[in-house]
């Protein structure tokens, strides 16, 4: 019984924790998540037209309802291994601060993921090399778990990247 009240005093605490969405996904077998409030539309993957002489990550761009996307391969700025696409692959089309459009190329969609500040460690100093300039941090959330044989000591982790950093390189 005390178990009990233990477990109900805890829910009580977190209900009036901050909590923000994000949107998870797969990325050469590991998980990652943007901002959800970023986020516009998920699509399957489009035909693209290649853009000559465009950085290696500009795969190409692709027209929605009129609209011309520029799509980013998140595999490529995050020098990833880079997979074929499958049946899963998405195109997710973000807001940048301008009011832009941009395509980020995923190798699947997982969830919405519901994360309280307490679950979220900031990352940035942890991490080395390049990819540190793109995550904002590490998201451990406590009721979902994801099947990745990558994370470090079967963790159940995802890697908040920042979408600010990620569309103005």
């Amino acid at each position: 019984m005390a178990d009990l009240a233990t477990n109900q005093s805890r829910v009580l605490r977190n209900a009036d924790e901050a909590v923000r969405e994000f949107l998870a996904f797969k990325l050469s077998g590991e998980y990652y998540a943007v901002a959800l409030t970023r986020i516009r539309e998920i699509l399957s993957l489009p035909s693209l037209t290649p853009v000559p002489r465009a950085p290696a990550d500009v795969i190409g761009v692709c027209s929605v309802r009129g609209l011309l996307v520029t799509v980013v391969d998140l595999r490529r700025r995050l020098h990833l291994e880079e997979p074929a696409p499958t049946r899963q692959t998405r195109i997710l089309l973000a807001a940048t601060e301008d009011d832009e459009t941009i395509g980020l190329y995923v190798d699947e969609v997982r969830q919405v993921v519901r994360l309280a500040e307490s679950e979220i460690e900031v990352a940035q100093s942890a991490l080395g090399g390049e990819l540190s300039d793109y995550v904002v941090g590490i998201g451990r959330p406590r009721d979902i778990r994801f099947t990745s044989g990558s994370s470090p000591g079967g963790d159940n982790i995802l890697i908040l990247l920042d979408l600010s950093t990620i569309v103005n390189r």
